[in-house]
């Protein structure tokens, strides 16, 4: 047999299976009809479902947490803690609108809020479940909330928790606003902990990386205190 031929018959032989593999489509598509109508029905009522739970549920829900939220927030402005964290009688506060409304993004908004409002009032074991409900990818909102949790746990003489959560607000986002700030807090930190070398780091992290902030301003001092503290250690 020629190659020529070798070639035709390869190719043959090719289609065959081809056509043979479509015939087997075919047929199991005849038998299981009645399945695949009702997988794809599901699929289309799901779909559709989505949809109409997101247009004529979520979205009305979001707009009344919006409206809900607001006057918390002026009160939490003039730092009126008890009613933005609990309301005025006639408008709910804080608490009450991350519980309502906790699948909607002023619900969890309302998260932060409260945990601010409870560290505040110092009551830090509320401000750490407040903050720790609240998740938000927002360059400043993200890391200011993680710093907060730091602060609580600073407050709670948990101090090396404290130094987690500033370390993981700073890295959390790089700018020149919150990682210094929170780099700066936890060099503060693991100084008072005798952990004269992360805090070296921390602050010459901040004289590298974000010189132009306001925490480098002065970081040279804290540079040169660290590490006279770890030289008479």
């Amino acid at each position: 047999m020629s190659k020529k031929e070798q070639k035709e018959k390869k190719t043959q032989q090719q289609f065959e299976n081809i056509e043979e593999s479509l015939s087997r489509s075919e047929e199991f598509i005849v038998e299981h009809q009645k399945l695949l109508t009702i997988i794809v029905a599901v699929l289309v009522i799901i779909v559709l479902g989505f949809f109409g739970v997101k247009k004529y549920y979520l979205q009305p829900k979001e707009k009344e947490a919006q409206e809900q939220i607001y006057p918390a927030q002026h009160y939490f402005q003039a730092d009126s803690l008890d009613k933005a964290l609990y309301g005025d009688g006639n408008n709910l506060g804080f608490v009450d609108i991350a519980k309502t409304y906790s699948i909607t993004k002023a619900g969890n908004l309302a998260n932060y809020y409260a945990g601010i409002c409870f560290l505040r009032k110092g009551n830090y074991d509320n401000a750490i479940k407040y903050l720790s409900d609240f998740n938000s990818d927002d360059e400043i909102a993200g890391p200011m909330a993680k710093g907060a949790l730091g602060d609580a746990y600073l407050e709670k003489g948990d101090k090396a928790k404290a130094v987690s959560f500033y370390l993981e607000a700073a890295n959390l986002r790089d700018n020149d606003f919150t990682s210094p700030l929170f780099l700066l807090k936890a060099g503060e930190v693991d100084e008072i902990l005798g952990n004269y070398d992360d805090a070296i780091k921390a602050y010459k992290r901040i004289k590298q990386d974000y010189f132009k902030s306001q925490e480098a301003r002065n970081i040279e001092k804290y540079i040169a205190r660290a590490e006279e503290l770890k030289k008479n250690k």
